[in-house]
């Protein structure tokens, strides 16, 4: 019996796969939270959450994205948001109020805002699906959008296993 050589059916294919993981923030997400700052945790006191902050040592805050919340059951008045920002605003990279998973889908879009699908002309595009990083849902929809005017066919998952999406019908030539 001769061997045959390898053949990489999936390398020759023409499939280009697109891994959403590849626009994913690069900063470390650090959540900054004004419970911390509560008196009792009800309560924002103005003049001892300025010492607080004045005091503060922003430099932890370097080259982070920086999630604004408050966990506790309290009424935050928009301005101590708005201190948070001016103090970390020379050291973090991104200031964001708000969850994590709204950070991520806004992180997203900014990436994506200028993300050129024409390059994909009609190609076999694989959206990867599985993923190590919190992917929101919004980015396959984002991508899918951007990519469908161009793409001859749009799948998700992975080469050995996809879940087709979208195909371009073939015009016929008379």
């Amino acid at each position: 019996m001769e061997d045959k050589p390898l053949i990489n059916r999936v390398a020759n294919s023409g499939l280009i796969t697109i891994n959403l993981e590849e626009f994913f923030p690069k900063e470390k997400l650090v959540v900054f939270d004004l419970k911390d700052y509560l008196y009792k945790e009800l309560i924002l006191k103005e003049k001892d959450f300025r010492t607080a902050l004045k005091e503060l040592d922003w430099s932890q805050y370097e080259g982070v994205n920086l999630l604004v919340i408050c966990s506790a059951d309290a009424i935050i008045p928009v301005w101590a948001y708005m201190l948070v920002a001016g103090y970390a605003e020379p050291f973090a990279n991104e200031i964001f109020q708000g969850d994590e998973t709204t950070f991520y889908k806004v992180a997203f879009e900014n990436a994506l805002r200028d993300f050129d699908g024409a390059q994909y002309e009609g190609r076999k595009i694989i959206i990867k699906g599985c993923s190590n990083k919190p992917v929101p849902p919004a980015a396959y929809v984002m991508l899918t959008k951007k990519l469908r005017p161009f793409a001859q066919s749009i799948m998700y998952g992975e080469p050995c296993s996809t879940v087709p999406i979208f195909k371009r019908p073939r015009v016929l030539k008379k």
